[in-house]
């Protein structure tokens, strides 16, 4: 009974407090709902980079070899088309690595079968051996784990 005299008092704080606290948690929720819209945003990016690199190889029929497992580098060395498309498909999965690594895109569950499969070609692989020194460390463990 000793609550009614001081909300008496002290109504007009408490329903700051109250304003305060509302609104502390509306802007949670906006933020959360937010991020997730961000994170939708920059897998439709990613999705849409990915279409670009890939339609290169199916408009430019000298790049088919890169999907060549049996493609045979001695007789028939990895050509330099064949290896700026490769360079472009490592670009975009170090892009897609440091995003999923940062929380900024939905994990892609089927990502490192997919790099691991992909750079276990014969071109892909050689182009990857040259490249790997020149990117991060932790992504060329990233691939290399794929890789295994």
């Amino acid at each position: 009974m000793q609550a009614w005299p001081w909300l008496g008092q002290h109504w007009f704080e408490l329903l700051n407090a109250v304003g305060v606290v509302g609104g502390l948690l509306f802007t949670a929720v906006s933020l959360r709902s937010e991020t997730e819209t961000r994170r939708v945003g920059n897998l439709l990016t990613i999705t849409s980079n990915h279409r670009e690199v890939w339609t290169e190889l199916y408009r430019r029929p000298e790049l088919a070899r890169v999907l060549d497992a049996s493609a045979d580098l001695r007789k028939q060395p990895v050509s330099r088309e064949e290896t700026i498309f490769v360079n472009l498909v490592v670009l975009h999965v170090s892009s897609v690595y440091e995003a999923m690594k940062n929380g900024l895109v939905i994990k892609q569950e089927g990502l490192r079968r997919d790099v691991g499969q992909f750079l276990s070609l014969p071109i892909p692989r050689a182009v990857w051996e040259k490249a790997k020194a020149l990117q991060n460390d932790d992504f060329v463990a990233y691939v290399e784990a794929c890789r295994k």
